[in-house]
């Protein structure tokens, strides 16, 4: 890997375009590596792991209308939507299955300098694939490098530092999939990037105080982005430039300021890329930061033993959790038993409350109404809060991957004023955890989310073809699909008619 440093540059400097970020990005996306075994195995593995969530999804009221809406424009040759029948125009596709992926937080994570869930790159790069003709090998190629230039941005660029949504890095990164994917010269790849980017950044208000479903479609809004920004740089369109060094450009005007200065990893000529296996998926339906103290959570019921004699809990964990999932949100909605979905998920109090309560987590019983407005749940709830530890903030920006933790340490008061200690660095998913995820838990989570909604024999068919990808044709891609009977699509709830 070779650090490339990016900063602003004002208009009269002279400042080449090969040496712009996205120039460079557009290098490594149109270098023609070849895939390493370990790497394609694992994006085998995200594959089935989107799907999982996909399916369990699939009713939401989101991931309805966005499959209503990709639904109202068919296309040939189009790409497939997660649930339907028939081709579709593929930023739609990419849209729909973008949705569909994204609503429960429940598929995969890396978390550096930025949050990123670099999962969001496959629908986007799935779709052109399957509308462009292209075969399982390309997909592969392609994913390897949205996954690569998500990683390297997330690692060296925060966003939410800036209040900028970290979506800001998967436009980027998904054109620059797309681009390997198609095998477009670095010209047009630079293009579609700063198109992308231009296009996709935003507040961080829709992961903010009172989170509605936008926490879904802002990923797949980016992914379609993507698309179409690709699609611009085909017909010769550009884009701001540069775009992320300009005088008015990201850095300067969104970001760190004009005097700010990033180091970018990125890989070298011929280097693999190999981001992805940096990465890791969740067992449970709950924002990453929240993996480890769910099982942290379950470790320590029986040692606690009557809740009832709880007083207070505090979980020291990193800045980055208590500020974005903890009691340093200063979110009141973090606390309210009627708060949404997608509220719940970003609460760490509620989420180790119920693991607590139920020693388990479930991605629909969890959050349910009644479930978070239960008296004994709110009562316990609020006894939580969260405390920024210095040491947890410092391995959590850790390069070591043997020492960076997302965990917390848990201090239990009881009544008595005995206090009971424990703590879990990483979730017992993660690949430094007790009971790490590989092909059969990948699997075994999809068989898991995908019961009651698609057939046992569609499950058979899909799991399949997505561990033949590396070797499908063209005319195969479009099996990489779902087929959900009328009958569980019918348990969706009714839609108002929008514009299409």
């Amino acid at each position: 890997m070779k650090n490339h440093l990016v900063r602003t540059h004002r208009s009269a400097e002279r400042f080449p375009r090969e040496e712009h970020l996205a120039w460079r990005i557009a290098e490594v996306a149109a270098d023609p590596v070849a895939v390493a075994p370990e790497t394609e195995e694992m994006i085998v593995n995200r594959i089935i792991d989107n799907a999982a969530v996909a399916a369990a999804s699939v009713t939401r009221r989101p991931v309805a209308n966005a499959r209503a809406q990709a639904l109202a424009h068919p296309y040939q040759p189009g790409a497939t939507v997660f649930g339907a029948d028939g081709r579709y125009a593929p930023e739609w596709a990419a849209w729909a299955n973008g949705v569909a992926v994204r609503e429960l937080d429940f598929h995969d994570t890396f978390l550096a300098e930025e949050y990123s869930h670099p999962g969001d790159n496959i629908p986007p790069i799935l779709a052109v694939a399957q509308h462009a003709g292209r075969t399982g090998r390309d997909l592969i190629r392609g994913l390897a490098t949205g996954y690569e230039i998500q990683v390297d941005l997330a690692r060296a660029i925060c966003l939410h530092e800036h209040k900028i949504d970290h979506v800001a890095h998967l436009g980027p990164s998904a054109a620059a999939g797309i681009g390997t994917l198609l095998g477009l010269g670095a010209e047009t790849i630079y293009q579609a990037i700063g198109q992308a980017l231009h296009t996709t950044t935003a507040t961080r208000q829709s992961r903010k105080g009172e989170i509605s479903s936008w926490k879904a479609y802002a990923p797949a809004f980016a992914g379609k982005m993507a698309v179409e920004a690709v699609d611009r740089a085909l017909r010769g369109e550009g884009a701001p430039a540069p775009i992320w060094e300009g005088e008015d450009g990201v850095i300067a005007r969104l970001l760190g300021g004009p005097e700010k200065e990033y180091s970018v990893p990125l890989p070298g000529p011929g280097e693999p890329k190999r981001g992805i296996l940096d990465t890791y998926t969740k067992e449970h339906s709950a924002e990453y930061q929240s993996q480890a103290p769910i099982d942290l959570a379950r470790r320590m019921r029986e040692r606690i033993g009557d809740l009832d004699r709880i007083a207070s809990i505090v979980l020291h964990t990193s800045h980055h959790t208590h500020v974005v999932i903890g009691t340093g949100s200063n979110d009141p909605q973090k606390f309210d038993p009627k708060a949404s979905r997608e509220t719940l998920d970003h609460s760490v109090m509620y989420i180790f409350a119920v693991a607590l309560q139920d020693g388990a987590w479930h991605h629909e019983r969890s959050y349910a109404p009644e479930r978070a407005q239960r008296p004994d749940t709110v009562e316990l709830w609020r006894k939580i809060s969260t405390a920024e530890d210095p040491e947890w903030t410092r391995r959590y920006h850790s390069t070591d991957p043997n020492e960076k933790a997302f965990g917390a340490r848990a201090e239990v008061t009881l009544d008595s004023g005995e206090v009971i200690v424990d703590e879990l660095a990483v979730a017992d998913a993660h690949p430094l955890g007790a009971r790490p995820f590989a092909r059969d838990q990948y699997i075994a989570k999809f068989r898991t989310l995908a019961e009651g909604v698609i057939d046992p024999a569609e499950q058979d068919r899909f799991l399949d073809v997505a561990q033949r990808t590396g070797v499908l044709s063209a005319d195969e891609l479009p099996q990489l699909n779902l087929t959900v009977s009328e009958d569980v699509l019918a348990r969706a709830p009714k839609l108002p008619k929008g514009l299409f």
